[in-house]
């Protein structure tokens, strides 16, 4: 009995269980098709690793290990025609889905040898049973660790040295793991049928969690550099407010001198003098009456902002209730509106005629609703990357961080934010929760 089952694990069963992990990870991962293609590819790469695993059953030894390439291939191939990530990253969603497959496949079929060994072979429901339990168990667990670590609007970009070290490790995993069918009579192979089911089975799972650990870490590190770049963002809006009010601040002590000088220059007589005197007081009027919001901070940022904008051809009106904003903390009105307006000059400056370039602010109660709405003309070219733009950055990887800011400080007070196009307009709305005093 025992020669009869060792190392025959069903062709078939194994290309299931290769098919499942691929799907798994299918899952957490951008879709590069919608509809009956999706479903179609899906039932075409199931039929081809059956096939395929199937025909090759028999062969040579010799051709054990390119077949075993063969067939990695082919699950490379699922994964990167069914998903939007570089080639790097399909690869190492491979890895990790061959070491899964065979994970999954090893334990169901040891635990079929036990059920042999003590009560005789099982029926054929019996048997399709066992293998049903099995992969739902296996996969079932590994989706549920999966869910926390992997982020369809953004999936982890893998570089070179990790894709490497993946690759190692799968590697080493797999010949660890099927040592004793290629050579008993080393120290670390098995020369029974049980122990060589364990050492396969318990290097395999070991895999899986050497591979588990190392996304872990690779994830983490990841979101430990996005939190330090929005930070980053964060302090230097604040800085750009503080620098800010410090100029504004010297400017209006500049013209509040000013209007003390004009009011002894009118104690004499001229016309023409009192033409530009005139002239000059308006002037003043106008600047005193710009950006008074209701809020300091709001003000602050708006009239840096708008001598920006007047230096560059760019029209910027504001229509803002001030007073709203007191709920929010001063880092997160610096980061909110300085990104905003940020964002908006940014896109206005593309356009060649300064007449186009124009930038709406709103800022408005509605019911027990917060409205901020940042409306500027752009040139019509977006591309969605989740919810934020696609960057025409070189880096794609360390991008938008100034919308993330906002999405941030939007759901931190339990608001939302979106943002919409329509025609050469690019909105973006921003709605708080008034709580009532």
């Amino acid at each position: 009995m025992e020669t009869e089952v060792l190392g025959n694990i069903p062709r078939l069963y194994t290309a299931l269980a290769d098919w499942l992990a691929c799907l798994l990870y299918l899952f957490f991962l951008p879709k590069r098709t919608a509809g009956w293609r999706r479903y179609t590819i899906h039932a075409v790469f199931l039929l081809l690793l059956g096939v395929f695993m199937q025909a090759t059953g028999q062969v040579p030894q010799f051709w054990f290990l390119p077949c075993i390439a063969v067939s990695i291939l082919i699950m490379y191939l699922y994964i990167r025609m069914q998903t939007d990530v570089p080639a790097r990253s399909a690869g190492y969603y491979c890895v990790r889905a061959f070491i899964l497959g065979e994970l999954a496949a090893s334990l169901e079929w040891q635990l079929y040898y036990y059920m042999v060994g003590q009560h005789g072979t099982p029926g054929t429901g019996v048997r399709v049973c066992i293998l049903a339990v099995v992969y739902a168990a296996v996969y079932g667990v590994v989706f549920a660790l999966e869910r926390n670590y992997n982020d369809i609007a953004s999936p982890l970009h893998v570089h070179k040295k990790e894709f490497l070290s993946t690759l190692f490790i799968g590697v080493a995993v797999y010949a660890a793991s099927n040592l004793s069918y290629v050579s008993p009579d080393t120290p670390f192979s098995g020369k029974m049928t049980a122990e060589i089911y364990n050492i396969r089975t318990l290097v395999d799972l070991g895999g899986m969690a050497i591979l588990f650990a190392h996304h872990m870490q690779l994830v983490e590190y990841r979101r430990k550099k996005e939190r330090d770049a929005l930070q980053n963002v964060l302090q230097a809006q604040y800085a750009q407010y503080r620098s800010a009010q410090d100029s504004i601040d010297l400017i209006n002590k500049k013209y509040h001198d000013l209007k003390h000088q004009i009011a002894v220059l009118r104690s004499e007589t001229s016309e023409e003098k009192a033409h530009y005197l005139d002239a000059m007081e308006q002037e003043i009027r106008s600047y005193e009456a710009q950006n008074k919001t209701g809020n300091e901070v709001l003000d602050t940022i708006l009239t840096s902002k708008s001598l920006y904008c007047q230096q560059h051809g760019i029209t910027l009106t504001c229509v803002a209730d001030g007073a709203a904003l007191d709920f929010m903390d001063t880092m997160d009105l610096c980061s909110l509106f300085g990104n905003a307006l940020d964002n908006a000059i940014e896109s206005v400056e593309k356009l060649p005629d300064s007449e186009q370039r124009l930038i709406h602010l709103v800022v408005a109660r509605q019911k027990s609703f917060l409205w901020v709405r940042v409306e500027n003309t752009y040139d019509g070219a977006f591309q969605a990357d989740g919810n934020l733009p696609k960057t025409t950055k070189s880096d794609a990887r360390y991008h938008g961080y100034g919308l993330k800011s906002i999405y941030d400080t939007a759901e931190k007070y339990g608001g939302t934010a979106e943002i919409t196009t329509q025609e050469n307009q690019f909105t973006l709305k921003v709605l708080f929760p008034i709580k009532q005093k």
